[in-house]
């Protein structure tokens, strides 16, 4: 069992209501890397500049990801800096981004990654997707993340990449700018009729929603009492959906719905801290014990579990 994703590893400044950092750990890949290799092995592809520390390597490898297919070259690192405000911490205001050498980013697979049985295409040019979806050979599971920029300067290319793909990840607001319409429902079956199997949707603190033909599913938000920083909810919800998927060797939409319970889950541990400073300590037990929450607090006849809860959500950003 393994996962591939493709997609950036980076530095980023972050300010929330509750404080900043600088030049913290970041990027899609990474968020989803070190969440994921909870569940399964995982391959990483990106690429970093000479002004990423070599900690944050030995920290992926710590975690048994493998990073031969992380391109070390001369030049600049991703850089990303952004703001969250206290009204609206679904969504970041961007301060800054200095692309550097992703901007020439060329995802080349080594041998061994191209029969990955999952891969995850992280938010980058659908240019790129595809060229990557040309390079597996024949993944049980193909998974799509993508986002507004990609949907208004290249929207031909993404359709593309979704049509060749069984799971499509986006937030509600981007499903909705895609398919040009006001109702998720509508947006959902407008992409599930280009080839897909499911469309996941993600809602920010009100939880994700699965699409698929004549099946809907829905999941909340953990209820926290602490959040910290957003960054990577999304990438990290993706990580339990996938890392779910793999490790159980089942496909099924049944567990898909118990996939999606457990991406939740492992957003909600993502923003109790910066970066990912609180994926750092996380454990399997962790994640099962607050997933096995879900059932309890969406079962009508459930037994109240809300003393037990003690911190914070938004289930994808």
């Amino acid at each position: 069992m393994s996962i591939l994703v493709v997609g950036s590893v980076a530095l980023d400044t972050v300010e929330t209501p509750f404080g900043r950092v600088e030049n913290a750990l970041g990027g899609a890949a990474t968020y989803f890397s070190t969440a994921a290799s909870l569940y399964t092995n995982v391959k990483l592809v990106a690429v970093v500049g000479d002004d990423f520390p070599e900690e944050h390597v030995e920290f992926l490898r710590g975690r048994g990801v493998d990073l031969t297919g992380l391109q070390r070259r001369h030049g600049q690192t991703f850089h990303w800096a952004g703001r969250y405000e206290y009204d609206n911490l679904n969504n970041a205001q961007t301060l800054d981004t200095q692309l550097g050498l992703f901007a020439e980013f060329d995802p080349v697979l080594p041998e061994d990654y191209r029969d990955a049985e999952c891969l995850f295409l992280a938010n980058i040019d659908p240019v790129l997707q595809l060229k990557v979806l040309e390079q597996v050979r024949r993944p049980k599971l193909k998974v799509l993340d993508s986002m507004n920029f990609w949907i208004s300067s290249n929207k031909p290319k993404l359709t593309e990449v979704i049509s060749k793909v069984d799971v499509v990840l986006m937030n509600e607001g981007e499903a909705l700018q895609y398919a040009e319409t006001f109702s998720l429902v509508t947006a959902a079956r407008t992409i599930l009729a280009l080839g897909p199997k499911v469309v996941l949707a993600k809602k920010g603190e009100y939880g994700a929603a699965l699409f698929a033909d004549r099946t809907y599913f829905f999941s909340p938000a953990y209820p926290l009492e602490v959040v910290k920083d957003p960054t990577g909810a999304g990438d990290t919800f993706a990580a339990g959906f996938l890392g779910y998927l793999d490790r159980a060797g089942e496909y099924s939409l049944s567990a898909m719905k118990r996939a999606v319970v457990h991406g939740s889950t492992v957003a909600s541990f993502t923003i109790e801290d910066y970066s990912v400073d609180r994926l750092r300590t996380l454990t399997m037990d962790e994640i099962e014990q607050r997933a096995d929450h879900f059932r309890h607090f969406t079962d009508a006849d459930g037994e109240p579990i809300f003393e037990a809860l003690q911190v914070s959500s938004l289930a994808g950003n």
